[in-house]
């Protein structure tokens, strides 16, 4: 549920988690300058207003250093970048998913190529695939990992010794581009 806190004379959108299992309160803010407070379901909202004053100043020093038109102006370029990549990120995927499937012969649903923000690919137990529509920008070799990777994860949903024998069967050389992959970022 979004709320607002007045911290040194400017209002702050957060949003307010209510979780069962929660034992305390707790805060995260993010890059983008939101930020979440979790809090257990039977905490009064007095106790979590108190808790935001008790760390306004906290808050305000991690916030003052976002420039929000910057982030906007960042968040505006990224949609339009997406609405253009879509299709031909969908076509390009599509595309070596049907090549790497001639080989492993799996079933798969639907195929979802998305503007994900901390992740290339994942695999449902519905067997649907999503896909980051930066992985066409990646070079071929980490595009075809994620496509094999996700592509095994309709056998194996999980990362155990079986996913990646079946793995390597493609994609031998699969830890040194997974190791190349973690070099790179979400805002290329």
């Amino acid at each position: 549920m979004k709320k607002k806190i007045k911290i040194n004379n400017k209002e702050i959108s957060y949003t307010l988690k209510r979780r069962r299992g929660a034992r305390s309160v707790r805060l995260a803010i993010y890059a983008n300058g939101t930020f979440t407070v979790t809090a257990p379901k039977w905490y009064p909202l007095y106790v979590i207003n108190k808790f935001l004053a008790e760390k306004a100043g906290w808050i305000y020093n991690k916030l003052k250093h976002i420039d929000f038109a910057e982030l906007e102006f960042r968040q505006k370029t990224e949609k339009i970048n997406y609405q253009n990549q879509k299709e031909a990120a969908r076509k390009i995927i599509q595309a070596r998913l049907e090549f790497f499937n001639q080989y492993y012969n799996f079933e798969y649903n639907r195929i979802s190529v998305k503007n994900q923000k901390s992740c290339w690919g994942s695999a449902s137990r519905k067997r649907n695939l999503n896909f980051n529509y930066k992985v066409a920008s990646l070079p071929e070799n980490l595009r075809d990992y994620i496509i094999v990777h996700e592509l095994c994860h309709l056998k194996e949903l999980n990362h155990g010794r079986n996913f990646w024998k079946l793995m390597s069967q493609i994609v031998p050389d699969y830890r040194e581009r997974r190791r190349k992959l973690k070099t790179y970022n979400f805002k290329f």
